[in-house]
Parts: C-alpha cells; structure tokens; sequence
C-alpha cells in the first residue's frame, strides 16, 4: 500500500525534548521556541473534526519534541479518543518516540499503543554519539546513556506483549557513522527482538530559508548516498535471510502505485495537530505561527471564536496537484508511480519549491527500484 495511504490523525503533543541528537532537524526552532504541549482543547476538538470526516480511527504522537515528555497529555488524548461514541472502540494507537522514558510510561504504551517506533540509530556508540540524553534530564535516568535507557525499554515492551497487538519496530536515522554498519545493524536489531526496521538517509535541518540559499549548510552536509544504496541493498537481502524487515524511505512506495509520494499532498486524510494550534500537511513542519518558506505546508488553524478549524483550500489544492504525472522530471522515470516525485517536505526545504527535484534522491530511487521492483505490501508502513 502506497505511502500516501496511511490515514491518520497526528498530534504534535509537545516542543520538551530529552535529548539533545547532533543531526536534529528542528533543533533551531525548538530552542527559539517557547516550551509548549498541545493544548487539549483543541487535540479534542480535532479528534471530533477527524471521526466526523475521516473513516480512519488511527491517532498518532509525534514531535517536534518527545512525545512522552507531555505523558498526560497523551494520556488524556488517547483516552478521549479510545471512548469517543463516533467509533472510539476501533482506535488504534502509534508513537515515535526516542524510546528514552521511565517505567511509568513503558508501563502505559505496554497497555495503550499498538505500533511503537523506537528513534533508534544502531550499537550503543553511535546511538549515544548521535542521539545523547539532555543533560537538564540525566538526573532522571540515573546517568545512563540514552543507548542503555532504549534497549531496556525495546526488551522489555517486545518481552513482556505476549497477546498484545503491539509491534515494536525501529525508525533509523542514517549517518556517516552507521552508514557501512547497516548489515551489523540487523544483527544488532535481531539481537533485540526488533522484527521491523525502517531507515532514513540523513536530511537537511529545517531552517528560515530554503537550503538552497543556505551555504554553510550546504558546505556542512556531508553524506554519501552511492554507499547508502550499497550498504542498503547488502542489508536489505541479509535482513529478509533472516526474517527481518529492513526498509528505506527512498523505497515508501514500491509495494504500490501512487503518483503521490505521501500523506502531505492529501493532509486531510493525514492531518497533522500543531502545539499552537495550526493544522500541519508534513512531519518538518511542526510549528505554524513562523513556518517561513515551509509555509505551504500550513493548510488549517484552530478558531477558538467559532470552535472549528478553518481550512485552506487553496493550499489543499496545491498539495493536491503536486503529483508525479504533473512534473516534468518525473514523466521518463521508471519509478514514476513508485515514488511520487520524493519526500515534498525535503523538496520545498531544499528548493523552496512545490515542484522541485533532488537528483541525488532520484538517482538512489531509480537504482533501487532496478534493483528491487515493486514488492508485496509492507506489514508495516514507514511511520
């Protein structure tokens, strides 16, 4: 089932984060940012908005912080959710956290959530490089490392579902320093009991202005996407020997056609809630008061005078039309409906543009899809 296809609510519950990742996307603008979680009200009134306009009942907790950090606020959502008389019963529950919380919270997602992604970059010397605990919470976890707090969490959760319908996979972040250990990283993720695995190339920081007009970010990234592939490709037949699912962003859509490549081109079947308020189409956009160029991706805002959201059609259309039959680069390309002319969010940051192109993506998909073709349906699609 193509990317697209995963309807859900998401809730952006909160901007507290525990840890401090060197490769954060969002770190600018959740340190210029007031700390804030998503005000109930209005995650209750979207939860209403949602059921009376969507047939789906899959709720969703995402950043731009860790989720977990607003643990009552989930709580609260979920619950409101879980008994709403508009179908509350068939409500299911998914997360992507950084797997970084106490007993308290396993304890509540055991019994809650039925698809945890764990952020989650390999062995412990990369997670703990790329992913360390925040000093301001180190207290809380007893000075272990975020590498020590994770794997606990994932074996107990993964130990202790037994009939649960709980899937426990892994979201990986890949960087030059686990780009040539993604073999060793499936026997490391075997090893803990994870059965499913998605992996993301490493991707610009959201910024005030596209990164095309951004040259010291263009000058510090640094990755290399010919040894992703390759590495990829080792690992992805290595994982299916054993029984393990290993996927990349760059193949979302090779289970299926879609002339879109995600939920952000149709964002009324896969809103997105703002901790201020606003109505978001794309996972990097996670604040709508000062978007900047991301902007485009801002399709809606709470009206507290008319209790509702007021939605933006324009924008709605927009996203609509930015599909794989409508670019131009995308028209000779054999994986033109497997994969949607790529990521929109990581486009309009790069390019400033609805209908841009990143070669070095395209080229890595084209490989990929030589390589693979199109494939049975994921048991699990990309979170």
């Amino acid at each position: 089932m193509p990317h697209c296809n995963k309807k859900m609510l998401s809730f952006f519950l909160t901007t507290k984060c525990n840890l401090c990742c060197r490769y954060c996307y969002n770190a600018e603008e959740r340190k210029n940012t007031e700390e804030k979680d998503i005000p109930l009200d209005i995650a209750f009134h979207a939860i209403d908005w949602y059921f009376e306009t969507n047939d789906s009942r899959h709720i969703r907790f995402y950043g731009p912080g860790e989720p977990t950090q607003a643990f009552e606020t989930m709580k609260a959502i979920t619950e409101y959710a879980k008994n709403h008389p508009n179908r509350g019963e068939d409500v299911t529950v998914e997360i992507q956290t950084n797997g970084v919380f106490i007993d308290e919270i396993r304890n509540w997602i055991l019994d809650n959530v039925n698809i945890a992604w764990m952020s989650y970059d390999g062995m412990a010397d990369i997670q703990n490089y790329n992913r360390p605990i925040n000093p301001k919470y180190s207290e809380a976890f007893c000075g272990m490392t975020s590498a020590q707090v994770l794997e606990n969490n994932t074996r107990w959760l993964i130990s202790n579902r037994r009939n649960r319908n709980l899937m426990v996979g892994a979201r990986v972040t890949i960087t030059n320093k686990n780009n040539n250990l993604q073999k060793e990283m499936v026997d490391y993720f075997y090893s803990q009991g994870i059965r499913y695995v998605w992996t993301n190339p490493l991707f610009y920081s959201v910024g005030k202005i596209p990164v095309i007009q951004d040259p010291d970010k263009l000058k510090n990234y640094h990755f290399n996407m010919d040894e992703y592939v390759n590495n990829y490709l080792e690992a992805y037949y290595y994982a299916k020997a054993k029984g393990l699912f290993w996927g990349s962003f760059l193949t979302v859509n090779f289970d299926g056609k879609s002339y879109y490549h995600c939920r952000s081109c149709t964002p009324l079947n896969a809103p997105h809630i703002t901790t201020d308020g606003y109505i978001s189409a794309c996972d990097m956009v996670l604040l709508g008061s000062d978007a900047y160029h991301m902007d485009v991706f801002i399709v809606g805002k709470w009206n507290a005078n008319t209790n509702s959201f007021e939605i933006d059609n324009e924008k709605i259309h927009a996203l609509n039309e930015r599909k794989s039959t409508n670019l131009r680069h995308c028209q000779n390309c054999p994986a033109q409906f497997h994969c949607g002319g790529y990521c929109l969010g990581e486009i309009v940051n790069e390019t400033g543009r609805l209908d841009g192109q990143n070669m070095t993506k395209c080229n890595a998909i084209r490989t990929l899809f030589k390589e693979l073709g199109e494939c049975d349906s994921y048991p699990y699609l990309h979170p």
